[in-house]
């Protein structure tokens, strides 16, 4: 096969089995890394990387556990490498004043601050799950941790996620 066929088959299996997944990809940097804008380098970065290591996957059903966990590695070695800048709100222009006073809703608002406020052990694996549909097994493998220990960490955040939220009602309430 010459080198132009061996590159376009190459191209064709990393579209099949990469290329598809980047909605996946995304979701899962921003609940990582809190931030659209890093998720967005860090999947980036993460396609990079995936594709100069696909000769690396041997079992095309395992594409998807694969991406993620470069994924993971990727907003690791983000906040490993970079100091993340800092914005003075007080010399915001109006126009972006106002991006910071637009209404949200403030139940979905809540529930996500609740499950960033989560230690990160808590939160990977319930976003994991909730959020992107893997299994226990999916998510130790991930992880790399037991699936006894998966179900243990779901478990927590739930118990935590639950715990938040209601400490958030009693002080609005109380107020």
């Amino acid at each position: 096969m010459t080198s132009s066929a061996t590159a376009l088959v190459r191209r064709q299996r990393f579209d099949r089995l990469v290329g598809v997944l980047h909605q996946d990809m995304y979701r899962y940097a921003v609940w990582l890394s809190r931030d659209p804008g890093i998720a967005e380098d860090v999947v980036q970065e993460a396609l990079l990387r995936a594709w100069k290591s696909l000769d690396a996957l041997r079992e095309d059903g395992a594409a998807k556990q694969w991406v993620l966990t470069i994924v993971r590695r990727e907003n690791a070695r983000y906040f490993e490498r970079k100091r993340l800048e800092t914005v003075d709100i007080d010399s915001l222009t109006p126009a972006q004043s106002a991006m910071l006073a637009e209404p949200d809703d403030a139940e979905l608002e809540e529930l996500r601050n609740a499950i960033y406020r989560l230690d990160d052990d808590y939160r990977e694996p319930l976003v994991l799950q909730v959020l992107m549909g893997h299994s226990t097994k999916e998510i130790a493998k991930l992880m790399g941790i037991k699936p006894g220990a998966v179900l243990t960490r779901l478990h927590r955040a739930r118990l935590k996620l639950k715990e938040i939220v209601e400490r958030e009602q009693d002080i609005s309430n109380a107020v």
